[in-house]
C-alpha cells in the first residue's frame, strides 16, 4: 500500500531538524547563561571550563548551527558524541535503563543526531542553499 504522506517527508524531516535543533540550543542556554530556570532551577550557569560548561557550549553552538542547517553533518555527528558521552558519564551510573536512571533524552539525542549526520540538512537549510 502506497504512503500518501511520502512526499511530505522533506519537509517532516526539515521541521524535526529546525525543532531539534532549538531544543539542543535551549539546553545550552540554560547551561551557559542560567536561562530557562538554570542548573537546578536556581537561575546558575555551569562554570564555562568545566564538563558542564563544556556540554553547554557544544548545545549552544550544534543546537543552532542543526536548526539553522549549517555544516549539520559535522554539527550533529559533535552533538551525538556528546549525548552518547553525557549519558555514560551522567546517566549510566544511576542504573542501566534509561527510563530508570534518567537518560531516555540523551540516548533519544544521540540516535536522532546520529541520524541527521547520515542524512545531512535536508530542505530549508542554509546547507542546501550553498549547494544551489
Amino acid at each position: 500500500m502506497p504512503n500518501a504522506l511520502a512526499g511530505y517527508a522533506p519537509h517532516a524531516y526539515a521541521l524535526m531538524r529546525i525543532v531539534v535543533g532549538l531544543l539542543f540550543l535551549c539546553h545550552g542556554l540554560q547551561k551557559v547563561f542560567g536561562l530557562f530556570g538554570g542548573l537546578n532551577g536556581n537561575g546558575a550557569a555551569a562554570p564555562l571550563l568545566s564538563l558542564l560548561g563544556i556540554a553547554g557550549l557544544i548545545e549552544l553552538v550544534a543546537g543552532a548551527m542543526i536548526a539553522a542547517g549549517l555544516f549539520t553533518t559535522r554539527a550533529a555527528f559533535v552533538a551525538s558524541g556528546q549525548m552518547a558521552v553525557a549519558y555514560f558519564i551522567g546517566h549510566l551510573p544511576m542504573g542501566f535503563w534509561p527510563i530508570q536512571n534518567n537518560g531516555a533524552e540523551a540516548v533519544l539525542f544521540c540516535f536522532v543526531f546520529l541520524y541527521m549526520a547520515t542524512r545531512g540538512a535536508g530542505i530549508w537549510s542554509v546547507d542546501s542553499a550553498r549547494m544551489n
